[in-house]
């Protein structure tokens, strides 16, 4: 059975629509996706490698989480529920916010950041959308989307995700 998203309009406001996943969307209609950035104390990003199978990106390394979010959820509720999903890791979004919200051509994508040091052997991973994970370096992510074993994110969107991971903002107060 499809999966069914919320609809919003240009100013991230709920249209009332829904839509089956992965189908176009209306004109003028978006979705919401969100990623998840996990990182260690020694400044290193937990990613993920992409199942074989998965229809987008198979077999990439990519951030720590992502996913669409499912109707009714909010951003918080959908990076939690993906996390666990993902990854088996039960973490409270409640009082975080995104450190950056990205528009693409028809939706917007949320990235959330946090601290936490664990083993990537302890993860209970979904098979059937992650087939490994570990830890890396921004200088690692770089070089494997220089080389194609990454998601094509741009480079200056890892580089703000390991900036902004302590909390920082744009502005120096």
């Amino acid at each position: 059975m499809a999966e069914i998203i919320d609809l919003y309009n240009v100013d991230r406001e709920l249209t009332g629509k829904t839509a089956r996943r992965g189908e176009p969307l209306e004109e003028g209609t978006y979705r919401m996706v969100v990623h998840v950035c996990i990182f260690n104390s020694k400044g290193e990003m937990l990613i993920q490698k992409r199942a074989d199978d998965i229809a987008r990106w198979p077999s990439y390394w990519d951030i720590s989480v992502g996913g669409g979010a499912s109707a009714g959820d909010t951003s918080r509720m959908a990076a939690e529920r993906e996390t666990a999903e993902e990854l088996g890791l039960s973490i409270d979004f409640s009082d975080r916010r995104p450190v950056i919200s990205v528009n693409f051509s028809d939706g917007f994508d949320d990235f959330y950041t946090i601290e936490m040091d664990l083993s990537p052997e302890d993860l209970q991973l979904q098979t059937e959308e992650v087939a490994d994970a570990r830890w890396a370096s921004r200088e690692e992510i770089e070089a494997m989307i220089d080389d194609g074993r990454f998601i094509p994110y741009q480079k200056d969107l890892i580089g703000y995700l390991f900036f902004a991971r302590e909390g920082r903002g744009t502005w120096n107060l």
